[in-house]
């Protein structure tokens, strides 16, 4: 899988891998933290989230434009890791809750945006440069499922992060984690508290310790705490990024001869430059448009993991774990059996009896550790709505090898699909983890019902309807992303290929700003009518990528 690569490829998976880890620790938390310092609705915070998601997938459009005709990739990368730190750290800086501080929040979110446009499809871009060398080109697929999981290893350490940092500044001031108590805080401070919801106020503080009488008191100072640990969670992505400029920058002789836009190219006197003639120009475009339209709506619905589905998480899913459930939510046990996982999978594809011995050693090794970390851990595990999306980019970590040694087994048998079959496969799949969620949600009460007692519901689901639904999406996205990134490399008409990046991630956009759609429907209608939505969507949007496939495939072949 990571043979015949040129080293490139890892330099920038690496210098990706270290800039998604902030992200995503941000993100894990950025809805929880709008809610409980701002006591924002769920309306605002759906809108809130959908346009900045929206902004930071679409604003690689410019991003590409300046890479392509002004700045170079290589700068323009730089650039947007500057502008993207300036962003982490206005959000790692306690605020009050006043519109000072909520100015100052939507500031860096801007700048966050800006620089992800700057940083996030041009190197993209660059990795696609590296396979338009012959000698590579046969391997860009495989490429771009490096890339993601590479990606993916970042995301998958992001939730941890965020947890681990949150409760433990939480706990310094004597607290832990509950969702109830920002959202009663907020109805108590507007008048809006019922006196059942008091009562279980009154509740809740009684077992943080809290023994007075001033409910308000103890709500802000809560909350006050709670926002800090936060403000520390954000503080984490400033120094991924520190270390995403120093691989970026230190290892650029590997991805150096990749670091030319095609403008740069002709000033240069590169007789190499490839030209199409108008037609194929507009085919391609045509093709790329087709693609972009469809995955707007697997983002919308994907997307739905930093949104719904973390509310789900906190409002109608256990709060603690017992028994084999605690194994999923521990880095302990988690992390050795990947590291067995992965021995495993190197002893079926070694062909020498030395590597299948050393497959065997590691395999026996990693998953002795996990099955010893996992008896030793406590009866019962408190959990956080936000470790949840850790689940996708760990299944990405586990199921990559898998769907490559797939992809490659069919491929010497002359019947791989090509890149957009596989997207439409994959919206197939995505609906099919949405119809998972929406049988678990039968029977729940509507967040509009519990609204009025703290917003978390007294009937509480498995963690594995949320984790099984993650995986079911996962495989999905593998379907779907990487092969999606690696179509729009090789499809892109030579002299536009940052802004055919930016196009992927602005589709990208569009259905991230139609999260907040779904958001919207939060409090309007049935949980399992909420997740029967998305499955039509998803079902909608394959059929119609279906019925151009015989086109997209043509195109894709003649590229």
């Amino acid at each position: 899988m990571f043979k015949g690569h040129p080293k490139g490829l890892f330099v920038l998976s690496l210098a990706n891998m270290g800039e998604r880890f902030g992200y995503y620790t941000m993100l894990a938390i950025f809805v929880l933290f709008m809610q409980a310092k701002f006591g924002f609705s769920a309306d605002a915070t759906s809108t809130i989230f959908g346009i900045f998601l929206a902004a930071v997938y679409f604003l690689p459009i410019i991003g590409g434009f300046l890479a392509d005709y002004k700045l170079g990739y290589g700068n323009t990368i730089k650039t947007g890791i500057i502008v993207m730190f300036v962003g982490y750290l206005l959000l790692a800086i306690p605020t009050g809750t006043g519109l000072g501080a909520k100015v100052m929040m939507f500031c860096a979110l801007t700048l966050i945006a800006i620089g992800t446009g700057c940083f996030k499809g041009n190197l993209q871009a660059l990795v696609g440069n590296l396979y338009d060398d012959p000698k590579y080109s046969a391997k860009r697929d495989l490429a771009f499922s490096i890339f993601y999981m590479c990606i993916n290893i970042g995301a998958f350490f992001a939730p941890s992060a965020a947890q681990g940092v949150s409760n433990y500044f939480l706990g310094k001031d004597g607290f832990t984690y509950n969702a109830e108590i920002p959202a009663l805080t907020h109805q108590l401070t507007i008048g809006t508290i019922t006196p059942a919801a008091t009562e279980q106020f009154t509740k809740l503080a009684a077992e943080q310790g809290y023994t007075g009488t001033d409910l308000a008191a103890f709500g802000n100072q809560y909350i006050d705490s709670l926002s800090q640990s936060y403000n520390f969670g954000f503080g984490v992505a400033c120094l991924s990024l520190i270390i995403s400029m120093l691989i970026f920058v230190g290892f650029r002789k590997y991805y150096a001869a990749a670091d030319v836009t095609e403008k740069q190219k002709v000033e240069e006197g590169n007789t190499e430059v490839k030209e199409l003639t108008p037609q194929q120009t507009h085919d391609r475009l045509v093709a790329l448009g087709l693609v972009f339209a469809v995955v707007i709506f697997f983002w919308m619905s994907f997307h739905q993991n930093g949104l719904t589905m973390t509310w789900f998480a906190r409002d109608y899913t256990a709060k603690a774990v017992s028994g084999f459930d605690r194994f999923g939510f521990s880095l302990l046990t988690l992390i050795p059996f990947a590291v067995g996982f992965y021995g495993i999978l190197n002893f079926f594809q070694s062909k020498e009896s030395r590597g299948k011995l050393t497959a065997t050693v590691v395999a026996i090794i990693g998953l002795g550790l996990a099955w010893l970390a996992y008896s030793l851990l406590p009866a019962e595990m408190s959990i956080t709505p936000q470790i949840f999306q850790q689940f996708n980019a760990y299944f990405i970590v586990l199921l990559t090898p898998i769907t490559v040694a797939f992809f490659s087994w069919l491929a010497k048998r002359g019947k791989e699909p090509l890149a957009p079959r596989k997207i439409g496969i994959g919206m197939l799949i995505a609906a099919l983890g949405f119809v998972i969620l929406a049988i678990g949600s039968h029977g729940l009460p509507a967040p509009a019902d519990i609204k009025a007692t703290g917003g978390v519901s007294s009937m509480l689901v498995s963690p594995n309807w949320l984790i099984s639904t993650y995986f079911v999406l996962t495989i999905a996205e593998l379907f779907l992303s990487p092969m999606g990134i690696s179509f729009v490399s090789k499809v892109a008409p030579p002299k536009y290929k940052g802004i055919a990046q930016g196009g992927w991630l602005a589709a990208t956009a569009i259905g991230n700003y139609l999260v907040a759609v779904i958001g919207y429907l939060w409090e309007a209608i049935d949980l399992w009518m909420l997740w029967g939505i998305l499955v039509v969507c998803c079902l909608l949007s394959a059929a119609f990528l279906f019925s151009r496939m015989k086109r997209l495939e043509k195109t894709t072949s003649e590229a």
